[in-house]
């Protein structure tokens, strides 16, 4: 079992800003903090991956090799400040397909942990929608609620309950660091 910890981030609205079924690789922007708490993470020894659901694959708004070059893109903008994935997950699927793959399913985490011999409840799951910390719920992980993309609507309506509320993923970065070091148990952090 590898001993390392990882961040499990979601892409839309968390890394990069929302767009409705982005296809684009020039539409790929990076939310402002995510360089530097990326960088801080990896710095601190975290390894870092992504999960994403991308049902526009499946409805046919643009084909895997598309997606290639948008995930090639945006390695390329964090490429430049050093940073670099670990593990890059997505779902083709429509929720129609009821798949086991498909966020909140924790199939994408069991295969990164399959793949990078870690342990999912040891891992924290960052990301701006309810699937995203039923996710990291379903594996057991620590969750980070940001307040980026759908976020900030997310902690309003209060359905949710994730681990930690923050207002992105510097912050979210300052949280993960602190809550390692210190081995805090489940308190809610409110930005």
């Amino acid at each position: 079992m590898n001993p390392q910890k990882f961040v499990i981030f979601d892409r839309d609205g968390t890394l990069i800003y929302e767009r409705h079924y982005l296809s684009d690789p020039t539409q790929v922007e990076l939310i402002p903090g995510v360089i530097e708490g990326l960088k801080q993470l990896s710095e601190a020894g975290f390894g870092l991956i992504v999960v994403t659901n991308q049902s526009g694959i499946g409805r046919g708004y643009f084909n895997q090799a598309r997606l290639q070059q948008i995930h090639a893109y945006l390695q390329s903008l964090l490429g430049v400040a050093g940073i670099c994935w670990d593990g890059l997950y997505y779902c083709p699927h429509t929720p129609a397909d009821e798949c086991h793959c498909r966020k909140p399913q924790p199939g994408l985490i069991e295969q990164a942990a399959h793949d990078l011999g870690f342990d999912p409840s040891q891992s924290y799951v960052v990301g701006d929608k309810p699937c995203d910390i039923h996710l990291g719920e379903a594996v057991g992980a620590v969750t980070l609620l940001v307040r980026t993309g759908y976020g900030e609507k997310v902690a309003n309506e209060g359905r949710i309950t994730p681990n930690y509320v923050v207002k992105d993923v510097k912050e979210a970065a300052d949280v993960i660091l602190q809550h390692d070091s210190k081995g805090v148990g489940s308190v809610v952090y409110e930005s």
